[in-house]
This record gives structure tokens, sequence and C-alpha cells, in this order.
């Protein structure tokens, strides 16, 4: 088997011939090939020679367009700062969405012509064109509160929840119309997986996300499916409370946080879910041995069972050794 088929043979049930690997580099994967991040953020060139060279060096089953989380903002008017060697980041003491009318006239960026959007999907379609059908291709969009929290500030969001419901609701109905028109344009590129990262939705409390966020994460979802793409939901930190809910979305991989137990997801979701994780990024992967990783790595198989790919909690750490993760390699390598 091949990359792109043995992760799809995963998410399909059917027998594989070693684990899946998908960690998420991103700085890393900078660093490996030699590229400063800032041009790995805004050069969709740059971001594919990186995954491609990473990808090779260390046997990963895809590549992926992820980059940072500031594309869908950064077209919106969201005021970015850009680094020569760091990730862009939004700067929410000048949020695009401070005042909330702003809503009523903001339109939904064209993928294929704004700017930090069509530079993914032009990524998306490079990476097609140099894996060459060996490796999934995957793309990446921001969830509904991600997306919010970005446009409108996270602080602000959480505190929108209470003061003014509707509004949240309007807002995230335009982040998943947005996210569904990315997605599409990155799925016509060449994408099989969709990847959704929706960092903020680990910062409420259960009551809230299924008031707010899980319809609108199901609709995306559900929208995704009906596009024929394969849905990976990432969100960072701690969900061990909105496990259940999650496994009711029907993604076809769910990324667990270092923060979450693999064991507890397995019991919350059932049988059938693909999970991908959960090792610590920086105690485990960047500050462990490889002999050390292994060993987590198989308490995180045991505890899945078969349904399992081989990766992090979030992103392999800038510094991480190569022999960390060629430990991950390894393992999957040996694991079936």
């Amino acid at each position: 088997m091949n990359g792109r088929e043995r992760i799809l043979a995963m998410l399909e049930g059917r027998p594989v011939d070693q684990l899946p690997l998908m960690p998420i580099t991103m700085m890393f994967a900078g660093d490996h090939a030699g590229v400063p991040y800032g041009e790995y953020a805004s050069d969709y060139r740059r971001l594919a020679e990186a995954q491609m060279a990473t990808a090779r060096d260390y046997h990963f089953d895809y590549v992926s367009a992820i980059s940072d989380p500031a594309r869908e903002a950064a077209d919106c008017g969201a005021d970015i700062r850009f680094f020569d060697d760091q990730p862009p980041a939004v700067d929410e003491g000048n949020a695009r969405l401070e005042d909330k009318c702003v809503l009523d006239t903001l339109e939904i960026p064209d993928p294929l012509t704004a700017p930090r959007m069509l530079d993914r999907v032009r990524g998306v379609a490079l990476l097609k064109e140099m894996a060459a059908g060996d490796k999934l291709v995957e793309g990446w969009i921001e969830g509904p509160c991600a997306e919010a929290a970005d446009l409108r500030g996270i602080n602000t969001l959480m505190l929108d929840f209470y003061d003014d419901p509707a509004f949240v609701r309007r807002l995230f109905d335009f982040a998943l119309q947005m996210g569904l028109r990315f997605a599409k344009a990155q799925l016509d590129a060449g994408a099989e997986l969709i990847g959704v990262g929706d960092a903020a939705a680990s910062l409420i409390g259960p009551p809230l996300y299924e008031e707010f966020v899980w319809p609108y994460e199901q609709q995306l979802v559900a929208g995704l499916h009906a596009m024929g793409a394969k849905v990976r939901l990432h969100i960072c930190g701690n969900t061990s409370k909105i496990l259940e809910s999650i496994g009711r979305l029907r993604c076809e991989i769910v990324d667990l946080d270092f923060f979450v137990s693999v064991a507890d997801a397995r019991r919350a979701m059932g049988p059938d879910q693909v999970l991908l994780g959960n090792l610590d990024p920086v105690r485990v992967i960047r500050d462990g041995t490889p002999e050390s990783i292994q060993a987590a790595l198989a308490e995180c198989h045991r505890q899945a069972g078969p349904r399992y790919i081989v990766g992090a909690g979030c992103e392999i750490p800038r510094g991480t050794a190569p022999q960390n993760v060629l430990a991950l390699t390894q393992y999957a390598r040996a694991s079936v």
C-alpha cells in the first residue's frame, strides 16, 4: 500500500498493512526544508516543497496545506501581523468585527481571487501534482468557533455567548458558509481530506458547545461529506467533556490533544471512530527519546484499538530531533 491507499483503507474500515502516519508539521516542515516560515505561510510553492520533503524523508502518508489559522480572516480584512520566521497572527486588539454591525456588510471572500485563500488552493493543487497519488492531500479550513474568534476577538466572543446569542449565531453561520466555500475550492484543486481546526471550541463548557458550536460543526461536516470530502476534526485543548458530542459529528478522523484520554475518547465515540493522537508534542515528542515515544505510542494504540492513526496531540514542534520524529515512523511500520 502507498500512503494514500493506507489512509483511505483505514477510514473505510478495510485492512491496512501498517498504521497510517499523519503528524501535523508546519514549522518543523519549514525548518526541515530550509524554508523561513514567513515564506512557508505566504508562498504555496515553498509550502509544497517543504511538505513533500518532510513526507518523503519521514515516510508520512499524507501532505497538508495547513499553515496558520489566519487565511480566511485575512481575506475578510482582519488585521494580520506577518513575521519572517513565525506564523501570521491575528491582531485581536484591532478585531475585524470589533463593531458587530460590520458583519451585516461583510461579504464571503472568493477563494479563487482572495489572496491568502487562493494561495492555499494553489498549494493543494501543487501538492496533488507532486504527490502523484502516493500521498493523500489534505486541505484545511477554520471551524465556526475558531473563525468567529479570529474575526470578533476570542475574549469578546466569550461575552457574546451571553450578551448577544443572536449575533453569535449569525457570525457562526457566516463562518460556516465561508468554510464550505473555501473547502469546495480546495476539493476542486485535488484535496481528498479536509482538516477542520476549531481550537476555540475547547474553551467553552458543554452546554455552550451543544447550544452554539455543535450545530454549526454538524452542518459543516454534513456539507463537506455532501461534497465528497473526508473530514478530520482538530480541536486543540481539553475536549474531555464534549467527546460524546464530537463523536456524533461522524468525522472520519478525530484528533485528540494530549489533555484528553484516548481510552475515554474510545468509550465516548464507540469502536468505529478513527482516532489520532494524543502524544504531548513538547514533553513527549520534542523532549523525549525514541524509546519513550514508542512506549507512549504503544499505550495510545492499546487504548484506541485498531482504528488508530499515529500522530501527536498537535503540531510537531520545531526543534524536535529527527530521530524522535522517525520514532513515529518506526512505530507505525511495526504496528500491524
